[in-house]
C-alpha cells in the first residue's frame, strides 16, 4: 500500500545566547569570573525549518557545546561551565529564547562549532499505515530518532566568518536549524547535510535588539541595585540587571501593588526579556513577567483536544482538555515534556490572559472554559494532590504513545500561540489579515475547512520584522509569515478563529 505523505509541522525557531562579559556567572549576586583580557559581546540564535513529511509536534534537542575558534589560541566556550542547554525548538516560531552568556576575549575568530545531542521527537501519524510497528494511523507517537554521531558537531567557517569580537560593539549570530533538511525520510537526524545548519549575523548596534527571553526561578536578588539571579529553564544561571526602563507585567496584587523591582521575590518563576548588557557585565532586562509563585506547580503546553461536557445542556462548557506538554517552568518531577496530560476543569477554576502589557482587541475574551480551542498555548496551575501518571511512554529506541498523565487545574492562563503560513488577504481598514496555515498545522486534529485559515488582528502594539517597512503597510498577499499571538475561538456566528498578533515575522521564500 502506498504511504501518503505526512504533512510537516512548520516550526521556525529562534534560540538566543548572549555572551556578554560574565552575565551567566552563577557565583552569586554582584560577582564575576571574568578574564583579564579585554572582552566583547557575542550572541547566538538558532532557527529551524521542517521537512514536508511528518507532523512534528515536539522536537527537543540539546546544545551540548558551542565554541568560537580564534585565529590563534584555543577555542572559547560560549556555554558557561559547558552546561548543556536543552530546548524544545517547536515553540519558538516567532520568538527568541536566551540560552547563555559567557566572557569572550576581544579578537578575530574563524569559526563557530556547535555540538548537538539527545534529539527527541513526538509526531502525528497521518499516513495510511503504522510506523515503526507500534505507531498506529491517527495516533501521537514518541521516538528517539537515530542520530548520526559523525554529524553531531557542526563547524561553520563560511560567511559571516571570520568575525572580530570588539569590546565596544556587540556581535550576534543567528544559527538556522533547518528541520526539513536535517530530519531524514526515515526520521533519523543528520546535521551534516548541505544547508542543514547555517549561520547569519544580526545587524550591529545601534539597531535595537532583543536577544531573547529566558524563564526560570529567582535564586537571589538585591532590589536596591536591581540585580536578579535566576536559574534558567534552559540550564545554567543568569545574573540580571533591571534598570529604570524595565517594565513589569502580570504580577498579582498578592506580590505587589505597584509594578517595580519590589514585585520580584526569591523562589518566584519569572520570564525576562534580555535587551543587552551593562558595563558591570550583568545582562540587562527590558521586561520582567510573573509566571508563578514559589512552591506552585505549573506546566505549559498546547491544547490538542477539548473534552466536551457529558451533559445534554446546549452550550455547556467542556469538562476539560488534553494538552501536549512543552515546558515545565520549575523543572518539577512528574511532567514528561513531549508527553500529554488530560486536564480536568472544576467549576471554580480561574481563567486569565498572560498579556505581557498587550491590550487585546475588543471582543476577545478568555474568561471561562467556553473560550478554549484547539491550538491555544496555555499555562495550567495544578491543584495539589491531583497529579497522576497514566502512561509510561515507549521504551528506549521504541515507537509508541508518549508518556501521559492527568491532573485537575485550579487556573488556566492563555499564552501566545505560534503559527506559520501565507497571507491570503489583508484589510487595511481593520489592520487585520487572513493567514492560511502551512499544512495540517495543528495536527493531530484534522482541520475542518472552517478553520483552515485564521483572522489575524493587529494593533499599534504589534511588532513586525523582515518587511520592507516594519508595520502593517509592509504586509502583502502571499507573504509567508510566522505569527505569535493569543488565539481565540470563532464568534457565536461562526467564522475563523482570531489571533491577536503580538509579532509578525516575514519568512522569505518560505524558508526559515
Amino acid at each position: 500500500m502506498m504511504r501518503k505523505p505526512l504533512p510537516f509541522f512548520f516550526v521556525p525557531t529562534l534560540l538566543t545566547a548572549l555572551l556578554a562579559g560574565c552575565g551567566s556567572s552563577s557565583t552569586g549576586i554582584g560577582t564575576c569570573n571574568c578574564p583579564a583580557a579585554p572582552q566583547g559581546i557575542v550572541s547566538i540564535s538558532m532557527t529551524d525549518d521542517p521537512p514536508a513529511g511528518v507532523s512534528i509536534l515536539f522536537f527537543q534537542v540539546t546544545l551540548s557545546k558551542a565554541t568560537l575558534t580564534p585565529t590563534s589560541g584555543s577555542a572559547v566556550s560560549l556555554l558557561y561551565n559547558d552546561t548543556p542547554r536543552q530546548v524544545d525548538v517547536t515553540q519558538l516560531q516567532a520568538l527568541s529564547a536566551f540560552l547563555s552568556s559567557a566572557a569572550v576575549t576581544a579578537g578575530t575568530y574563524n569559526s563557530l562549532n556547535l555540538t548537538f545531542s539527545n534529539p527527541q521527537l513526538v509526531i502525528y501519524n497521518q499516513s495510511d499505515s503504522s510506523l515503526g510497528s507500534t505507531c498506529a494511523v491517527g495516533s501521537i507517537c514518541q521516538l528517539t530518532p537515530a542520530f548520526d554521531s559523525n554529524s553531531s558537531t557542526v563547524t561553520i567557517t563560511s560567511s559571516p566568518f571570520p568575525v572580530t569580537v570588539s569590546t565596544t560593539s556587540p556581535l550576534a549570530f543567528v544559527i538556522d536549524f533547518h528541520l526539513n533538511t536535517v530530519i531524514q525520510s526515515d526520521l533519523s537526524v543528520n546535521l551534516s547535510v548541505a544547508n542543514g545548519v547555517t549561520v547569519s549575523e544580526l545587524p550591529p548596534a545601534p539597531t535595537p535588539r532583543q536577544y531573547g527571553f529566558a524563564t526560570g526561578t529567582v535564586t537571589d536578588m538585591v532590589p536596591s541595585s536591581g540585580q536578579i539571579e535566576m536559574t534558567s529553564l534552559w540550564g545554567g544561571g543568569l545574573n540580571l540587571l533591571a534598570t529604570s526602563s524595565t517594565t513589569y507585567s502580570n504580577f498579582p496584587s498578592s506580590a505587589c501593588t505597584t509594578p517595580s523591582i519590589q514585585c520580584v521575590a526569591q523562589g518566584q518563576v519569572i520570564q525576562v526579556q534580555i535587551s543587552g548588557y551593562a558595563s558591570s557585565g550583568l545582562l540587562t532586562v527590558s521586561q520582567v513577567t510573573y509566571v508563578q509563585a514559589a512552591n506552585t506547580q505549573t506546566v505549559q503546553g498546547t491544547i490538542i483536544q477539548v473534552i466536551p461536557s457529558t451533559t445534554n445542556i446546549a452550550g455547556a462548557p467542556p469538562m476539560g482538555f488534553v494538552m501536549l506538554l512543552h515546558s515545565n517552568p520549575t523543572s518539577a518531577v512528574g511532567f514528561p515534556l513531549g508527553g500529554t496530560a488530560e486536564v480536568s476543569l472544576p467549576g471554580n477554576a480561574t481563567y486569565s490572559i498572560d498579556a505581557d502589557g498587550f491590550t487585546m482587541p475588543s471582543g476577545l475574551n478568555f474568561t471561562s472554559a467556553s473560550n478554549l480551542i484547539v491550538g491555544q498555548n496555555v499555562t495550567v496551575t495544578v491543584s495539589p494532590g491531583t497529579l497522576s501518571t497514566t502512561g509510561a511512554g515507549p521504551g528506549p529506541n521504541a515507537w509508541g504513545p508518549p508518556p501521559s498523565m492527568s491532573f485537575t487545574a485550579s487556573a488556566v492562563e492563555l499564552e501566545p500561540s505560534q503559527m506559520t503560513g501565507s497571507i491570503t488577504a489583508t484589510n487595511s481598514s481593520t489592520t487585520s489579515f487572513t493567514l492560511g496555515v502551512a499544512g495540517s498545522f495543528f495536527a493531530p486534529w484534522p482541520l475542518p475547512s472552517a478553520t483552515s485559515s485564521y483572522n489575524v488582528a493587529t494593533t499599534n502594539q504589534t511588532t513586525y520584522a523582515g518587511f520592507t517597512q516594519d508595520n502593517f503597510g509592509g504586509l502583502a498577499t502571499d507573504d509567508f509569515v510566522s505569527v505569535s499571538g493569543w488565539l481565540f475561538p470563532p464568534g457565536i456566528t461562526g467564522g475563523s478563529p482570531t489571533i491577536a498578533a503580538q509579532s509578525v515575522v516575514l519568512r522569505p521564500s518560505q524558508s526559515f
